[in-house]
């Protein structure tokens, strides 16, 4: 079958191009001028990615991605905004909600479909299977799922590579673009303030207070480490 993805975008001109170039690449397109019925229908067809424009009638891209997080069966879907506000303190917030990527209009669709490649791609790549313990978590990479304090945890892929990663290297420090190269790969259209935004939002997924992190350290001047708490 054909990996579907659905577009939230009110504007015709643009969910025509971009329904033009992603049906092109082989990918199945639904568009959504508004956010009303798009979770709902996502909920009886899981799409591969969803593409949300932040700026549409009704439910907006943010509240949208926002749901989506908190559904069990949807909150593993890649999420990329595609919209006009594209400030920094936009794509923070974004990245902040659980998208996994940002794309600014205008765009070329060239690049639009690189990176709906590049994110499926960070998605579907499979792990070696390993469980890691540490304190009170569980990381089994073969399923791709975290147990936090005996309870299963939604991640989005992205923070479960990250996590995964730090924590088959416990004690080792890491720069923001050594995880980049190792996480993301394509790093062309990500930042190293990325990495900022994902590990803070897996310390409020794996910490009991994530101001005080005990598994997942900043290095100051340096990056990050994952430390193995001391029973």
């Amino acid at each position: 079958m054909k990996p579907s993805i659905f577009v939230v975008e009110d504007d015709p001109d643009i969910s025509r191009l971009v329904r033009h170039h992603l049906e092109n690449e082989g990918f199945v397109v639904r568009v959504y001028p508004t956010g009303t019925n798009v979770l709902s229908d996502a909920e009886r067809q899981r799409p591969a990615l969803f593409v949300l424009d932040i700026m549409v009638p009704g439910k907006d891209g943010l509240e949208i991605c926002r749901n989506i997080r908190k559904m069990p069966g949807l909150a593993s879907v890649p999420v990329i905004f595609l919209t006009a506000k594209s400030s920094e303190a936009d794509r923070v917030l974004g990245l902040e909600l659980g998208a996994d990527d940002y794309i600014g209009k205008p765009f070329s669709p060239r690049e639009l479909v690189a990176r709906v490649r590049a994110v499926l791609r960070r998605f579907e790549r499979p792990l070696a299977p390993s469980i890691v313990k540490a304190g009170d978590i569980e990381i089994d990479s073969g399923g791709m799922t975290l147990t936090v304090r005996g309870q299963l945890t939604q991640t989005t892929a992205t923070e479960f590579r990250l996590l995964e990663y730090l924590a088959r290297h416990p004690g080792r420090v890491f720069t923001r673009d050594q995880l980049l190269d190792a996480v993301w790969r394509d790093t062309h259209y990500v930042t190293p303030r990325s990495v900022d935004v994902y590990v803070r939002r897996i310390r409020e997924k794996i910490e009991e207070n994530p101001d005080e992190p005990r598994y997942l350290k900043t290095v100051r001047g340096a990056g990050y480490r994952f430390e193995i708490p001391k029973s």
